[in-house]
């Protein structure tokens, strides 16, 4: 049986997912480990390779971070398929306003615990969601570690890939705020879809992903 990797976006964890079929496979979540302080979106990719013993020929899913994480997994190891949801797939296709943090790095200025308590701002910053998705949503960053959030965003906006790696597919939402569909290449775009359509579009997905899963 092929093993599926799900890696969740910043914020989440595994029950992004629950609304994706991928019977018919062995899945895996993967959950965050502790980054190092100079660890990069390269060098903690190898670090969930060694914990979650990926292997050549497996499938790896990434929502938003989970999908530049899963690029740079895949370019280590050759996989059956690289699968992005409301993600990026080169620096490229990052939103301009990256340039400008990286010039004002405010971030950094934030006390890591705050963090974990933006969950006034999930409506806005991820779109129109159910209270019981608003709810999970919320729930999930509160749970997230805030020393991690804080180095995410950093290796976030200092990602450097420029390669894509061959068999991987792209699904993204036009009404995703995070990371704006017109920046984004060769991708399957969801009408109306938003950065969390994970959660509220699940149904498109589904349908898209029996198209694009191996057999």
């Amino acid at each position: 049986m092929i093993k599926v990797f799900l890696i969740p976006g910043l914020g989440a964890d595994a029950r992004i997912y629950k609304n994706l079929d991928f019977s018919g496979y062995e899945v895996i979540n993967i959950s965050w480990i502790d980054p190092d302080k100079k660890d990069t979106l390269v060098t903690y990719a190898q670090k969930l390779i060694d914990r979650y013993l990926i292997t050549p020929g497996s499938i790896v899913v990434g929502n938003s971070l989970g999908g530049m994480l899963s690029m740079e997994i895949s370019k280590k190891l050759e996989l059956n398929k690289t699968i992005l949801i409301s993600s990026i797939k080169t620096k490229a296709e990052a939103p301009r306003s990256h340039k400008w943090y990286r010039m004002v790095p405010l971030y950094k200025l934030v006390p890591a615990k705050l963090f974990s308590r933006l969950g006034v701002f999930v409506k806005f910053a991820f779109g129109k969601m159910s209270a019981e998705d608003q709810w999970l949503f919320v729930n999930m960053l509160e749970n997230t570690p805030p020393h991690f959030m804080k180095w995410a965003l950093g290796a976030i906006l200092y990602w450097e890939n420029q390669t894509i790696p061959p068999k991987v597919s792209h699904i993204h939402g036009d009404k995703d705020l995070v990371f704006p569909y017109r920046r984004i290449k060769d991708a399957t775009i969801v009408k109306g879809g938003s950065h969390i359509m994970i959660l509220n579009r699940a149904e498109d997905i589904n349908i898209w992903l029996k198209t694009i899963l191996p057999l």
